[in-house]
């Protein structure tokens, strides 16, 4: 198995860092405690955290850097390259949405960036640390504390309410169970959920389920935040309403953001754009070499993301 893929070899240690980095103030629910003023729908939840004040987007987001990045899979006996020579460099707080035709390979990079996968090839530093050498114990942490994903399923645990949901990377990172509840609490609150906090993912609809996994995502504040085809689920006027929560929650903390998508409107959305070609190239939107092709490469299945993972534990 490969080390990328054993999320549960954690220290059994208690993080002891706070949730507010220092010099930083803290972040409550916009206009009311957590336990209240509660938001019906996601243009709502968009409007009162678009409202909250920026916190400083430098401090919070990771600068990654991609080097020669290549990934093949044996197929049929014989090496079947995805991607190859990947360049990329990523500004705290950059917001990338990467689009292209399906099967080209933007799954399979967005694993690769979350440590879901084993690159055949190349570098990926973030905040200067080399990904790809880490053991399996520190990845697991690592990409517990430091990653967020939201996926286009929403992968909460059905038999646990949207607040245990929320709370679980917290609980993963041996945060006290209170204060795990007050994070999560805060969040789902941000999201315009206060008001379900004790519900079960089967008596939320689609897009509070979302919702609550665009907050478990959130939930450690996470430097790097990576979504594939987050409102692919949803109907269209709950899609763009949550597209708005999103970019909203994200220029809030700051996060560096990379979003595979098919959306036009999502892509449209964020300020800076690749395209991903045959041969698994990222180029700038707009190159001349850009322009989507007919061929397509054999991208890899989606994963079942791991426990650890900050948006499906």
């Amino acid at each position: 198995m490969s080390k990328f893929l054993r999320p549960l070899e954690i220290p059994l240690t208690e993080a002891p860092e706070p949730s507010v980095r220092p010099g930083e103030a803290a972040v409550h629910p916009a206009g009311t405690p957590p336990d209240s003023g509660e938001l019906t729908d996601s243009s709502d939840s968009a409007a009162s955290v678009a409202s909250a004040p920026a916190l400083p987007r430098s401090r919070r987001g990771a600068h990654i850097v991609v080097e020669k990045l290549g990934k093949s899979y044996l197929h049929g006996g014989k090496a079947l390259p995805i991607l190859w020579d990947i360049d990329v460099v990523m500004e705290p707080g950059d917001m990338v949405a990467v689009v292209g035709a399906s099967g080209v390979g933007k799954s399979t990079f967005l694993q690769l960036l979350g440590t879901l996968d084993l690159p055949t090839s190349g570098s990926i530093r973030f905040d200067g640390e080399e990904l790809t050498t880490m053991s399996a114990a520190r990845l697991a942490e690592f990409r517990n504390r430091r990653i967020g994903f939201v996926f286009q399923f929403h992968h909460l645990l059905p038999d646990f309410t949207a607040l245990e949901n929320v709370m679980m990377p917290a609980l993963i990172q041996r945060i006290p169970t209170e204060r795990a509840r007050r994070m999560a609490r805060d969040i789902l609150g941000r999201v315009g959920l206060s008001h379900r906090l004790t519900h079960r993912p089967s008596e939320l609809s689609g897009g509070e389920q979302q919702r609550v996994a665009l907050a478990r995502a959130m939930v450690l504040d996470p430097s790097l935040l990576l979504a594939d085809e987050p409102t692919g689920n949803l109907d269209r006027t709950t899609g763009e309403a949550i597209h708005q929560l999103f970019l909203a929650l994200n220029r809030e903390h700051g996060s560096t953001l990379l979003v595979v998508t098919h959306n036009p409107d999502l892509a449209a959305l964020m300020p800076r754009r690749l395209r991903m070609i045959d041969g698994g190239r990222l180029l700038p939107e707009g190159h001349p070499g850009a322009s989507p092709s007919g061929t397509h490469a054999v991208a890899a299945p989606d994963p079942v993301p791991p426990p650890d993972a900050g948006a499906a534990p």
